[in-house]
């Protein structure tokens, strides 16, 4: 048994002398402190579930260590991931990110902003609501709206339950008919923006506005000419 203890005994006291300098190596070398803004990714979000809240996409982190494993630390290698799987509706609290950090020994977190993060989850719902036509300025004098009407006239929106409740039309971008005196067909951007909803499909309405005289319409009675006369348009000559 002693004998081979002793077997190779300079090969393995050289081992040892140079694993024992190396160690003085790392430990002995200069540290440094490196700030980072890693990417936090929410992974595994459960079907039929969205993030209803506002939740972060980055982190900022303070790493400390010897400034050789610093310098081959690749930021793309730290990224953060918050997991999603299993949750139900509800806000869950992701604590102590930094545990969920995969980074070489030797190297230590000294902060990380944010710390924690909290998630809501809602269920994703959808609704079908009117469409709802805005016009804007008057039509030409004489003029009266008789319709306005959009096709298709109902769209779908989409998104957190909570807030697809409380949405009960859409609204189309205004529509000038300033001294406009006939009818006309328009495409129209949906004028729609939601915190944690969308238009599932339809962006755009085709609107058609039709127009009819106004029977309460008095023409303003023709000007006068600066002699008093009205003007007709037609001079006579005098004899």
């Amino acid at each position: 048994m002693a004998e081979k203890i002793f077997e190779n005994w300079l090969l393995k006291l050289i081992s040892l002398a140079f694993a024992i300098v190396l160690w003085f190596f790392v430990m002995g070398e200069s540290r440094m402190e490196v700030n980072h803004i890693v990417t936090l990714e929410y992974v595994n979000l459960p079907e039929g579930l969205m993030i209803a809240s506002e939740v972060p996409t980055s982190v900022a982190l303070r790493i400390n260590g010897p400034r050789a494993l610093q310098v081959n630390l690749d930021q793309e290698d730290i990224g953060l991931r918050v997991d999603l799987k299993g949750l139900s509706p509800g806000v869950t609290s992701f604590k102590r990110l930094d545990e969920t950090l995969d980074i070489p020994g030797g190297l230590k977190i000294t902060r990380i902003s944010p710390s924690y993060v909290d998630v809501r989850l809602e269920r994703v719902r959808e609704r079908g609501v009117p469409v709802q036509v805005v016009l804007t300025g008057d039509p030409a004098p004489g003029f009266l709206v008789k319709s306005a009407s959009a096709a298709p006239d109902r769209v779908v929106v989409i998104g957190a339950e909570s807030e697809i409740k409380m949405v009960s039309e859409v609204a189309t971008e205004g529509i000038d008919i300033t001294n406009v005196q006939e009818n006309f067909t328009q495409t129209v951007a949906l004028s729609y923006v939601g915190n944690y909803t969308d238009l599932k499909e339809t962006k755009t309405v085709e609107v058609k506005v039709v127009l009819k005289p106004d029977p309460d319409f008095v023409p303003p009675p023709p000007e006068e000419k600066p002699d008093g006369k009205a003007a007709t348009g037609v001079e006579k000559k005098e004899k």
